[in-house]
């Protein structure tokens, strides 16, 4: 297993280059979801707690996070 993240864009970011990028390699040896902006591969990076990263992904999954 490697430390070096390895980047992920979903297939439903197609929507001009306002997405993120995630890691999610490193959860089972981390327990993190490292998270960066597309748009900026070389700045900063939030490793998130894998359980939070996955309740937002319910969250927005469900519908109960809106703008």
């Amino acid at each position: 297993m490697t430390d070096t993240p390895q980047w992920f864009t979903s297939s439903y970011s197609d929507n001009g280059g306002d997405c993120v990028e995630v890691a999610g390699n490193l959860v089972a040896r981390h327990g993190t979801v490292p998270v960066r902006d597309s748009k900026t591969p070389a700045g900063a990076v939030l490793a998130l707690p894998a359980g939070a990263f996955a309740a937002f992904v319910t969250g927005v999954r469900d519908g109960g996070l809106s703008r």
